[in-house]
């Protein structure tokens, strides 16, 4: 999380989470720059390094050990992860465009996005081959092409296009992982049959002749059949067309071409080269646009011309990140040369390497162990993230690069600021934030936020009684727009859990003081995750008030409508005996958020943890009052225990929770096992006197998540046994998909403790 003590005064994005960035992301957490906010711009939670990809494919390394882990890294840097995808450049107003999200605004932009394999010459390749780049598409598909060949009997046929490094190693990667998948299946591994076709006259064409010599007799070993001069200009579903006439037939097609840049640079107005990345000087900034920066394969540099390699990637982290943060504080940029020849040790696939360097190439077992020991040598960077520079609580403004207005609202940032109404957001900010959100108009609101007043005004039409919530909690993600999803969602659970419709919203905000710009970028953000959330259920945000406060926060007043007949409102009171406990989402999320702010989650566990925070009750409760749900109730703070109790006291009912039965989020039980839990957890643990076995399960690896503080978590809700699997049928259909029936109400017996844990 942000330093909620330093206002912020510039922001630097990364667009891409390629090899430099992840290097700028490293620095900056080692020496962080007070005043300045690094946001990434990522569709993944994991960036592969490519070094390693080809080890991975063969079966010598898992995921993790090849993946840098994202939200780890940018929760040590103090950066903001934001997932989406860009898709241009507002350069005008300083904005980045994303798919699904709001254009995400800069100071300094870098871009560091890969380049991918260019199919377009080729008709029916886009269709019919899989690029090897993005890793993330291709090792999707790669899983499916291992289990298609352990089912599948007969020969399968396999083609890489692309004779240069990249295609050569990752074809040998290929055959030695599925020749041995087969024959420890007890298959003939022969079933496999590999092509290779190139376009050049050669293999590896910017290499050595003796590199070239040893990898033609290493395919020629491994029965790889190579095809040069073959330049592919059509492919269809099972075979391949080169401009000399001749066909290959192969059931996969890899493409591991020559690589350029991604369609969406070509509208931003940046110079590009003939194969569309972009163009940058000695320093790293575009020939265009100095405020936009560019490294890695995506980056040209014009008067350095290199090869595509990773390890220039990685060496222009360094300087990157050095201009980067000059560029802020406004001094000069240092120039950078990359050097003219460099090492490339590729790998075989059998744990064997081929070293190449300008006119030098030799080869052996203790080459790959050399390039192993550098490739794990460089993950551990990643891995075992250093002690960050820490700076005082009461830092002054840093002498980054403001103009006047700007250094003054900076010093009346850091200044003591007023409380009671002194401490609104001023109201052009409010405006201009809130001016850009699309409300739901509803005819029973009859004043709201398109007509602002001093109070909202909304009908309860006829028949009709009004159901009152409220939720506020403070930022736990970086992600402004995200939170704003997830804390709507959190506000309307109890609406929904009592069958009511939302009809109205009011938002309450906290936002920490700082430039106007940044904190209308902050409230706009956020604003539109929860516009977005508020009007997928009708509910009209009519409303609110804005404060400065020291960190960020956000929570709704939540009105709601239900039939004014008591009796059909869905209350907590109405478990019967018989009846069956159905659970709608998995737990686990205060122990994975405890866990990420220590730097002890992976990425993917909090990235699905926030898929499953970010996703509605609205359907799920209208699916289990069709279902006969005769109580329900939305899992908050109180964990599961808790909320339970709350039902079978008042029911009159004892119940039966089993723990092997529990949706759980991934990484949840590791998490707690670590001994890695919710601030609020102990105060929930107080609940056990009311468990009547507890000393029997008290040692199985779910027993504390029952204890576990939810954030937008599911419904829990007693449905009639006859109708649980319709119900839990239906839920998984309308995409709860981790919905499962989680124990039974009992009679109230004699005990005590009203609730029995079970280990089925």
């Amino acid at each position: 999380m942000q330093s909620p003590d330093q206002p912020i005064l510039r922001d630097i994005v990364l667009v891409g989470g390629g090899h430099s960035h992840v290097g700028v992301l490293r620095r900056f957490g080692m020496h962080p720059l007070p005043g300045v906010r690094l946001t990434m711009i990522c569709r993944d939670t994991h960036t592969p390094y490519s070094g390693m990809l080809p080890g991975y494919i063969a079966g010598h390394y898992r995921y993790d050990e090849v993946h840098i882990d994202l939200f780890r890294l940018a929760q040590f840097a103090g950066a903001r992860l934001f997932r989406a995808e860009a898709l241009g450049l507002d350069r005008n107003a300083g904005k980045v465009l994303c798919r699904n999200r709001p254009p995400v605004a800069y100071d300094i932009l870098s871009i560091n996005i890969g380049a991918t394999p260019q199919m377009s010459n080729a008709a029916g390749a886009a269709e019919h081959a899989v690029p090897v780049k993005p890793i993330d598409s291709f090792n999707q598909r790669w899983q499916l092409l291992l289990e298609r060949v352990r089912k599948r009997a007969g020969i399968t046929r396999i083609a890489v296009v692309g004779g240069g490094a990249g295609g050569v190693e990752l074809t040998l990667a290929m055959q030695y992982r599925l020749r041995n998948e087969l024959r420890a299946s007890g298959r003939n591994p022969d079933e496999i049959g590999f092509h290779l076709l190139t376009r050049d006259a050669v293999i590896l064409p910017t290499h050595n002749a003796s590199v070239r010599r040893a990898f033609e007799r290493v395919l020629t070993r491994r029965g790889v059949d190579l095809h040069c001069n073959a330049e592919v200009n059509q492919v269809s579903a099972a075979c391949l067309h080169t401009a000399g006439g001749e066909t290959v037939d192969a059931d996969e097609i890899v493409w591991v071409t020559r690589a350029g840049g991604a369609p969406w640079l070509r509208e931003t107005g940046l110079a590009l080269d003939a194969d569309g990345c972009i163009q940058v000087t000695d320093t790293l900034q575009t020939l265009t646009d100095p405020k936009v920066f560019a490294a890695g394969d995506i980056a040209s540099m014009v008067n350095h011309p290199r090869e595509k390699a990773g390890v220039f990637a990685v060496r222009q982290a360094l300087p990157l990140a050095e201009n980067l943060r000059r560029a802020v504080e406004g001094r000069a940029l240092k120039a950078y040369r990359p050097q003219s020849k460099w090492l490339a040790l590729i790998s075989t696939g059998d744990r064997y390497a081929v070293a190449s360097r300008g006119a030098l190439g030799f080869q052996g077992g203790w080459v790959w162990r050399w390039k192993d020991w550098i490739d794990r040598r460089f993950m551990l960077k990643f891995n075992r993230l250093p002690a960050m520079e820490t700076e005082p609580a009461e830092a002054a403004p840093p002498s980054l690069k403001l103009d006047q207005e700007e250094a003054a609202q900076a010093l009346s940032a850091v200044a003591m600021r007023c409380g009671g109404c002194g401490a609104k957001v001023g109201a052009t900010v409010l405006a201009r934030a809130l001016g850009a959100l699309n409300p739901v108009d509803r005819d029973d609101v009859l004043i709201g936020l398109h007509a602002p007043d001093d109070a909202a005004v909304v009908r309860v039409p006829p028949g009709k009684a009004m159901v009152h919530t409220v939720d506020f909690f403070r930022a736990f993600i970086d992600d402004p727009y995200i939170f704003g999803k997830v804390a709507a969602n959190h506000a309307l659970g109890d609406i929904f859990a009592m069958g009511a419709e939302a009809q109205s919203a009011t938002a309450i905000v906290t936002v920490p003081a700082g430039l106007e710009t940044k904190v209308e970028d902050t409230l706009f953000q956020m604003m539109s995750g929860a516009s977005e959330v508020l009007n997928d259920a009708n509910c009209a945000l009519v409303g609110g008030h804005t404060g400065e406060g020291r960190e960020l926060a956000l929570g709704f007043a939540i009105n709601g409508l239900v039939d004014d007949d008591i009796a059909s409102v869905l209350r907590k009171s109405g478990m019967r005996p018989g009846d069956v406990l159905i659970l709608t989402k998995p737990i686990g999320t205060g122990t994975l958020f405890a866990a990420h702010a220590r730097l002890q989650a992976r990425g993917r566990w909090i990235d699905a943890a926030l898929v499953s925070m970010c996703q509605s009750n609205r359907l799920g409760a209208q699916c289990l009052r069709e279902h006969g749900a005769s109580a329900c109730t939305d899992l908050t703070g109180f964990g599961l225990l808790g909320h339970l109790l709350e039902m079978t006291r008042p029911s009159g009912v004892d119940a039966e929770l089993n723990l092997a039965a529990l949706p759980i989020l991934e990484g949840a039980e590791e998490t707690s096992a670590a001994g890695i839990l919710s601030s609020l957890q102990p105060a929930n643990v107080r609940l056990r006197r009311a468990l009547r076995n507890q000393q029997e399960t008290v040692s199985h690896p779910r027993y504390a998540l029952i204890f576990d503080p939810q954030t937008a978590g599911g419904l829990l809700a007693s449905i009639p046994e006859e109708r649980v699997e319709a119900c839990l049928k239906a839920l998984r259909a309308l995409g709860y998909a981790h919905a499962a029936a989680i124990g039974r109400v009992l009679p109230q017996g004699e005990a005590l403790e009203p609730i029995v844990l079970t280990l089925r």
